[in-house]
């Protein structure tokens, strides 16, 4: 006889799924937070799913990266919660039939269209599955628990209640004629947020009829990243410089911000380094537009650049950035892009440490490092390029 760890009954089947046990379940039904998930792996042929726990109620701090962080959740709760959401999926192609009109699979198109309005609402909303076969095991002190798990192939998935939709986002959908980069801005100037506007991008919901397709979640977190702060770029490299330097700071599981703003005009950098393997992560931009994918950084340069682009928004001023990314053992098991664009965000929501130079900004950074901070500077472009164009004593 066992007990459960969670609620504390004999041979409870409840929760037996959670506590890493293989569990075979023809049917449940829960409250999507709401997430939907659309995987990258033998694109065009792609798995598209949907996320929810067997629970029912208010299940949104499951997978909302914005909760995780503003009630400051350890790694240990956030893999407890993560373990606890079923991936019930599918197989599809990213030109779906809803796209199409062609004929295909009835049941495939109505998951499709149940998925759909998932990521369309901001609620969380009660679903039904019956599921092909038992889902994967887990154990629940796996350090190594993906963000999405528990994968299940489904039979068949109904909305047990009708999703809540904002206005805006109902409009933009039902619209077919506005290209998807301009319904990605309308959105965010509609204070939709950010990770939601991810989830209709990826649900194929955006965008000329023509031209929607579904895109997988990893890059539609990208995506909207990029155009967001893009679009915000255009105005910023006209706004005058600020006039000292300046060092945003934030922290959060074993991510170590710094955010050094030098008095010039846009250039941005990001240098990441691991404490534990000295691995050594960098992308740069000039003052004209960034061409090619941030191969090294990846969806966190993305995030970090927009982060600070909101900052210089409201200040309407520009700058050039070195972004210092310390990640310390605490990090052991990676937990997204969004964590990172929440911790860059924290680092813009407090007033800057202020400096007359560049040495004393880089000073106060390395008095709160504990890598030496030349690992950073030897290796930086942006310095390397400030050091040539402008006067020494403006450094010293």
């Amino acid at each position: 006889m066992s007990y459960c760890k969670i609620c504390g009954q004999d041979n409870c089947k409840k929760h037996s799924l959670f506590l890493g046990k293989a569990v075979s379940l023809s049917a449940f039904s829960g409250s999507s937070p709401p997430e939907v998930f659309v995987g990258r792996y033998n694109y065009p042929n792609i798995n598209i799913g949907i996320l929810s726990p067997t629970e029912h109620g208010n299940t949104e701090i499951l997978s909302s990266h914005e909760l995780w962080h503003k009630n400051r959740l350890q790694i240990p709760s956030i893999l407890k919660f993560r373990n606890q959401l079923i991936y019930g999926r599918t197989k599809g192609h990213i030109k779906s039939p809803v796209f199409t009109n062609s004929s295909a699979n009835n049941k495939n198109l109505k998951f499709l269209k149940t998925m759909q309005e998932i990521a369309m609402t901001h609620k969380s909303v009660s679903t039904s599955f019956k599921l092909k076969k038992s889902i994967t095991k887990n154990l629940e002190s796996d350090s190594r628990v993906p963000l999405i798990s528990n994968a299940a192939p489904v039979s068949q998935v109904k909305l047990q209640e009708n999703p809540q939709v904002k206005n805006k986002v109902e409009s933009l959908v039902s619209d077919n004629e506005t290209k998807s980069k301009t319904a990605i801005l309308e959105l965010d100037s509609a204070g939709i947020q950010s990770s939601n506007i991810m989830k209709i991008l990826s649900a194929g919901l955006l965008g000329m009829k023509k031209n929607r397709i579904l895109v997988p979640t990893r890059w539609s977190i990208t995506a909207v990243d990029d155009t967001l702060s893009k679009e915000k770029l255009k105005q910023i490299k006209f706004f005058p410089q600020i006039s000292e330097f300046l060092v945003f700071s934030s922290n959060y599981v074993g991510n170590h911000y710094h955010f050094l703003l030098i008095p010039d005009t846009w250039e941005f950098e990001v240098m990441e380094i691991a404490m534990k393997s000295f691995a050594v992560w960098h992308d740069h931009e000039s003052f004209f537009p960034r061409r090619k994918y941030a191969n090294s950084v990846t969806g966190a340069y993305y995030a970090n650049r927009l982060a600070l682009c909101e900052y210089l928004m409201k200040i309407r001023k520009q700058a050039s950035c070195l972004v210092f990314r310390e990640i310390r053992p605490e990090y052991y098991a990676p937990l997204g892009v969004g964590i990172l664009r929440q911790v860059s965000r924290q680092a813009f929501s407090s007033p800057p440490e202020t400096f007359p130079s560049l040495s004393l900004a880089l000073e106060h950074i390395q008095s709160n490092m504990r890598i030496p901070i030349n690992y950073y500077t030897d290796k930086s472009i942006l310095l390397k390029n400030k050091k040539q164009q402008l006067k020494l004593q403006q450094f010293f």
